[in-house]
């Protein structure tokens, strides 16, 4: 059986995201606070970043 790769891909993600909280949850949660007061600019422009690095990854690996 053949897995799709959207859905191994979001799996992936999920693995990844789950790591900080696992293995450091204190690290996690100060970090997640100092992300709460970043102001909305800020949080746009490091998404816009994260999706343009994601972009760029799969352009060199496709």
């Amino acid at each position: 059986m053949q897995i799709d790769h959207f859905w191994l891909a979001l799996a992936l993600v999920l693995v990844i995201e789950g790591l900080l909280p696992f293995v450091a949850p204190s690290v996690w949660r100060q970090t997640f606070s100092k992300i709460l007061a970043l102001q909305d600019g800020q949080i746009r422009f490091v998404g816009l970043v994260s999706i343009a690095l994601g972009l760029i990854v799969i352009w060199l690996l496709a």
